[in-house]
């Protein structure tokens, strides 16, 4: 059978274009110590941090969040109980369906866009209204927002497949210094550590002779054309001191099983300890979710991949204190349609689809809205992502109906303004 599926190289973004973004366009970075004791204890009692798990290529809501078996488009699998009564997920998920109690299921979600390449950065910027600027992905959005957390690493880490780099295009017009440090296949960037033919008495020398330079060229120039250039070796100064957080060798090999060894895994883990050494906003991207084709297999080989590290985090973050101050999202640019394909695959589908989240001011669980009987029209009251933006900010402490951007002189509301929050999911 001829599959559709899309593959990784299809989303990710080339090597050049990542490392050619990470040498003009990172800024605003630094990473302290790798885990401070004082810091963690600070997270945790005071401070608010986000996991968002994207699951690029949509993720079928029919083999997770709203299962509807023995219907017209139910598909193979059952419905199984989960820790929450009358809170029912396909059987694909039993270990996240016995931790429900700290997720909530929103499965009335109605969006726009059926397009990747579109909708991707719709739902990632929370489809405010076109102000005429690029606004910022959630992460960035979070770190101008919020700030880094008081460990000093950098506010916004995305953790995915492939090459790694700094994504600047992330942060729209919040400026460079809000993109993404992206973790290739969670791996510090290439060449970071010092040559040995280098020593520390040349490389300040060095350094000091770089930053005159640009002090130099800032007398004459706007600050933003060397902001960049100057905080991309700033990131590199900092991570050559931490760099026992990428040392997979000193992970407890229980971690390492409980997660699993396959990509989202071991980025989850690696997701949970960058939270813990303070890090503001983490994505955890996995690909290889539009199931065009042979739906049913796809997920049935895919989705426990997700069940099992997510359900691990989820344990980790309760167990540590942490799920109280970190919100935690998954979700992906849609669902796919109840209707199955000729190819046994399920197409994109904006119209009805479901996502997770749970953590820091969310009321845990919680399902909110309903499709029909075959899934394919939400039932009642639709959601937009942009009231999904509105109440994770409200969750994390920022007032999302007076919040403002400045783009220059020009305020700019955070979320869309003709949407409100989702109340019955706000503590």
């Amino acid at each position: 059978m001829h599959s559709r599926l899309c593959t990784p190289a299809d989303h990710a973004l080339s090597r050049r274009r990542v490392l050619g973004a990470f040498a003009g366009g990172a800024a605003g970075l630094g990473l302290g110590p790798l885990v401070r004791p004082a810091v963690a204890e600070d997270l945790k009692a005071n401070d608010k941090q986000v996991l968002l798990v994207w699951l690029d290529g949509g993720m079928s809501q029919l083999e997770s969040w709203d299962p509807k078996p023995n219907t017209r488009f139910g598909g193979p699998y059952r419905a199984i109980d989960t820790s929450v009564p009358g809170l029912r997920v396909s059987e694909l998920m039993p270990k996240v369906a016995t931790r429900m109690q700290h997720l909530s299921v929103v499965r009335s979600m109605k969006t726009e866009d059926p397009n990747h390449s579109s909708g991707v950065p719709k739902i990632l910027r929370g489809h405010p209204k076109n102000r005429g600027v690029t606004y910022p992905y959630f992460g960035s959005a979070v770190a101008r927002l919020m700030g880094p957390g008081p460990s000093g690493l950098p506010p916004y880490v995305w953790v995915k497949p492939g090459s790694g780099g700094f994504v600047s295009k992330h942060a729209g017009f919040l400026g460079a210094k809000y993109g993404a440090l992206a973790l290739g296949d969670g791996k510090p960037p290439n060449n970071l550590l010092r040559p040995d033919t280098i020593d520390s008495d040349a490389d300040r020398e060095r350094n000091e002779l770089r930053e005159l330079f640009e002090r130099r060229y800032r007398r004459t120039h706007r600050p933003g054309w060397s902001e960049a250039n100057t905080h991309v070796y700033d990131v590199a100064r900092t991570l050559m001191k931490n760099v026992e957080l990428f040392d997979e060798s000193k992970l407890d090999p229980q971690d390492v099983e409980r997660y699993g060894r396959h990509h989202l895994g071991r980025h989850l883990l690696l997701a949970r300890r960058v939270l813990e050494a303070g890090v503001r906003f983490v994505q955890v991207t996995s690909y290889g979710w539009d199931t065009h084709g042979d739906n049913f297999n796809a997920h049935a080989r895919r989705v426990p991949g997700l069940d099992q590290p997510l359900a691990a985090v989820l344990d980790d973050l309760h167990d540590r204190g942490m799920l109280e101050n970190v919100l935690v999202v998954v979700m992906a640019e849609f669902g796919r349609t109840p209707r199955v394909n000729g190819s046994v695959g399920r197409d994109h589908w904006p119209n009805a689809w479901s996502l997770a989240t749970g953590g820091c001011g969310i009321v845990p669980g919680q399902v909110v809205g309903a499709t029909n009987d075959d899934g394919t029209d939400v039932a009642g009251t639709p959601y937009d992502i942009g009231s999904l933006f509105h109440t994770w900010f409200h969750a994390l402490g920022i007032d999302s109906r007076t919040a403002e951007y400045h783009n220059g002189t020009q305020p700019l509301p955070v979320a869309h303004d003709d949407m409100q929050p989702i109340r019955e999911l706000l503590a």
